[in-house]
C-alpha cells in the first residue's frame, strides 16, 4: 500500500459517461474515486486501463446508458442546461 492523502472535489461531468463509469465501478467491486484516479494514473503513463474483458463491459454499459461520444468529442462538448 502506498500512502495518500485525498481531497473532496466537485466535479462537473456528463450524465451518460458518469453512469457508464458508476457501473464500472460496481461491476469493478471498487470506489468511483478509486476507479477515476486508476484511468489518470495509467493515462499519465500512456498506458490502456483496461484489458478486454472490462473493455468489453464497458462498451455493452456504454449501449445500456445511450452513451455515444467518443475521445474525438472531448474538447467539442457544449453544455446545455436545458433538461
Amino acid at each position: 500500500m502506498v500512502a495518500i492523502e485525498r481531497t473532496q472535489t466537485g466535479v462537473r461531468i456528463e450524465t451518460r459517461m458518469l453512469k457508464v463509469m458508476k457501473g464500472l465501478a460496481e461491476y469493478l467491486d471498487m470506489s468511483l474515486g478509486d476507479l477515476i484516479e486508476g484511468i489518470v494514473l495509467h493515462a499519465f503513463e500512456g498506458r490502456l486501463p483496461f484489458g478486454d474483458e472490462t473493455s468489453e463491459k464497458i462498451r455493452q454499459l456504454k449501449s445500456v446508458y445511450g452513451l455515444e461520444l467518443t475521445a474525438d468529442d472531448s474538447h467539442r462538448l457544449d453544455e446545455n442546461d436545458e433538461p
